[in-house]
């Protein structure tokens, strides 16, 4: 993931971000079961406040998965729990194809 500078430049402001992932699964009804069940704590604790799992059309194992927070500090803490070794496991376990993982935190705009 690429850093980026402070959010629409409010740092400390209080702004809406969310994550948007996009990775290459091998099975997706075992990664949908493994981030349905075990994801659920995982989410709660790093503050995910909405989330969404949506597949491409034309490749079924293909996935972008949305979470929203409500603040960039929780955005950033979660994205960075995401890089550590406990993460590397869970995605092997499921596959997930590490390679193909891309992520961007984003701001809401209105």
């Amino acid at each position: 993931m690429r850093a980026s500078p402070a959010v629409a430049g409010k740092e400390g402001a209080d702004v809406s971000v969310s994550m948007i992932s996009k990775l290459r699964v091998e099975d997706f009804a075992r990664w949908k079961k493994t981030y349905d069940e075990d994801g659920a704590a995982i989410r709660e604790q790093g503050g995910v406040i909405a989330h969404s799992v949506h597949r491409d059309l034309d490749d079924p194992y293909l996935v972008t998965v949305y979470h929203k927070f409500g603040d960039e500090q929780s955005a950033r803490a979660y994205a960075g729990m995401l890089d550590g070794d406990e993460f590397r496991a869970m995605a092997e376990q499921t596959g997930i194809d590490l390679n193909s993982l891309e992520m961007s935190l984003v701001t809401d705009v209105n």
